[in-house]
């Protein structure tokens, strides 16, 4: 019978990474990937790893706190992601854990998680019940809000990378003739072998998404992403079921809570929870169950590292978003191969990282 291990510490390092192709959508532009790469220590020996996005650099500094109060917590404990997960959320109960608290709660699970699967000496897909496998991808590293005539070209370069099969286009141009160009200059460029998802990153009104996307439906994009603000769920669903394009949102949902209502109001066609928003591989494991139970095809938002292994493990496992912003500081990034997304090789999750690289972008 294995010794039980328990958890020593957290350690967790603000840096900013450079993107290849920096996001730039109808909400606003980022110019470097604001990480938090996160060491969970165990008296094994064994590091559980992951990271946050913070999405700015103000909010780097807020996490590494949260997570340095949490360690203290959490110090001694059996490593043990569930008994962890309900500890921590019901001593934070009366704060609530959206944002920063969100965040934190979620890279300590994906850390726990990891670190556990590395002591059983399996991938996490594994260790959930499920075998690591390839997952279809789309190449969402690109084509943001952009000039027209240059989304054809960068379109080709981004199926081209890892033979996808699908790519994401930014969409939300004052103009939506514009929009509409775009579009057609993409499905022109890429021909029927490449499908093409669009995201509107919650920038229109209700009748403005459902003209938009009236305009769009006869494109053959394979769904409309938050056409309008991610907690609207009654605006969302007039608008799919104004529109034959299916509607996709769920990367803000906080909680398997808002899931469930965001489900029972019909405020989406298909649903893409983001790891670190609902919860770290917990949440996630919960959504799935959701998911299934309403029969909709769910997908990943950012973090491939760990989304490659949870959507292995998902009922409804739909569409793996592939960026590589975290790639940069990794020793072995995730793979792209005939449009699809390939486990780091090893136990966990994968992730290790590259400590000179770490070195050259962290904030101090």
């Amino acid at each position: 019978m294995q010794e039980p291990i328990r958890i020593r510490g957290v350690r967790a390092r603000p840096v900013l990474v450079p993107f290849r192709l920096p996001p730039a959508t109808a909400s606003g532009s980022i110019p470097n990937a604001s990480l938090v790469l996160i060491d969970l220590e165990t008296d094994a020996g064994i590091t559980g790893r992951s990271y946050v996005f913070t999405f700015t650099p103000v909010a780097q500094k807020p996490v590494v706190d949260m997570l340095q109060g949490l360690s203290a917590m959490i110090a001694g404990d059996l490593l043990a992601p569930l008994d962890l997960d309900a500890k921590l959320r019901k001593r934070l109960t009366l704060i609530d854990s959206p944002g920063i608290v969100g965040l934190a709660l979620a890279g300590l699970d994906m850390c726990a998680w990891d670190a556990l699967a590395q002591a059983r000496g399996l991938p996490l897909a594994d260790l959930l019940g499920a075998t690591a496998r390839p997952i279809r991808a789309y190449n969402s590293c690109g084509l943001w809000i952009q000039p027209v005539e240059q989304v054809a070209a960068e379109a080709l370069s981004l199926a081209a990378e890892g033979s996808f099969s699908a790519v994401k286009l930014r969409l939300g141009r004052d103009d939506p003739a514009q929009d509409l160009a775009a579009v057609r200059a993409v499905r022109a460029g890429l021909g029927d072998r490449v499908a093409v998802m669009s995201d509107y990153n919650q920038r229109l009104t209700w009748n403005d998404a459902i003209l938009r996307g009236r305009m769009l439906d006869d494109e053959g994009l394979v769904w409309i992403e938050e056409p309008v603000r991610h907690d609207d769920y009654v605006g969302s669903a007039r608008i799919a079921e104004a529109l034959r394009t299916p509607v996709q949102t769920g990367e803000n949902l906080l909680n398997s809570f808002e899931m469930l209502q965001a489900l029972q109001c019909r405020a989406m066609d298909y649903v893409m929870p983001d790891v670190q928003r609902i919860g770290g591989v917990t949440g996630w494991l919960r959504a799935a169950t959701l998911a299934q139970a309403f029969g909709m095809e769910m997908s990943s938002h950012l973090f491939p590292e760990f989304s490659v292994h949870l959507l292995a493990a998902t009922p409804t496992c739909h569409w793996l978003e592939y960026v590589d912003w975290a790639a940069p500081v990794l020793q072995e990034p995730v793979r792209v191969v005939d449009g699809h997304a390939h486990p780091i090789e090893g136990t966990g999750a994968g992730i290790r990282w590259d400590e000179s690289a770490v070195a050259r972008y962290l904030v101090h």
